[in-house]
């Protein structure tokens, strides 16, 4: 049988993902796990905001004006900026109906690379 959570207890989960995120969180795109950082980009101050069991990420759609490497993005996580600590990975990448959103997943070093849309949602 799976676990449950009601939506209030899933909210102040995500809350604290963005609490521990803190100011300078950093999302990074990479190829299947993530053996290669293909593009980094700053989360906001404040990385994003809880409702209905759902993580929205604030100030989408964002870009890297410089992409790291080339290669296909396949994987993303969420670092501090400082110390480069995990707080979300495994986190899934597309053009649509992923949890990371780009507008191609075909990045070539250089390149610029848009996020059209970051949630999380909370099973």
């Amino acid at each position: 049988m799976a676990v449950t959570y009601p939506t209030a207890v899933k909210n102040a989960r995500l809350d604290a993902v963005v609490t521990a995120i803190g100011s300078t969180g950093v999302l990074e795109i990479g190829t299947t796990g993530m053996a290669s950082i293909l593009a980094t980009i700053s989360l906001n101050s404040t990385a994003g905001t809880t409702s209905g069991g759902v993580l929205t990420f604030s100030g989408f759609p964002k870009s890297d004006t410089s992409a790291d490497a080339t290669g296909t993005a396949a994987a993303a996580r969420i670092r501090t900026a400082s110390g480069g600590t995990d707080i979300v990975t495994g986190l899934t990448v597309g053009t649509s109906g992923s949890d990371i959103n780009l507008t191609s997943t075909s990045i070539t070093a250089g390149q610029t690379v848009t996020i059209s849309s970051a949630t999380i949602t909370h099973a």
